[in-house]
């Protein structure tokens, strides 16, 4: 591996620094976890999401080709509650707020 691109990251399990060794050379796929659309997002929810984001962007920078994909939960206990409490359909809810994250992340 390049130099450039030698990069060590901290292992929570281990509690050390371990070599960060992609599965595909010079490519990183990144599956995130993203919001449960039951109502808005908030400071605290936003943390991961520019964490995600500055890891993305650090891997691109230093010259990974980067897929990231993230989930979002439209279908739970809360949004099914909030649904039913609001007498909406649950995509008519949930959409309202996937919309609202989109407008916020970007």
């Amino acid at each position: 591996m390049p130099p450039a691109r030698r990069i060590r990251l901290h292992n929570t399990m281990t509690r050390s620094l371990e070599p960060f060794t992609p599965m595909v050379e010079g490519a990183v796929r990144m599956y995130t976890c993203g919001p449960t659309v039951y109502d808005h997002a908030h400071i605290g929810n936003f943390r991961a999401y520019v964490w995600e984001d500055l890891l993305r962007r650090f891997l691109r920078h230093r010259g990974f080709a980067v897929t990231q994909v993230m989930n979002i939960t439209d279908v739970d206990d809360k949004t099914i509650r909030n649904s039913s409490a609001a007498g909406a359909p649950l995509r008519d809810y949930t959409e309202r707020f996937v919309q609202e994250f989109m407008e916020d992340i970007a």
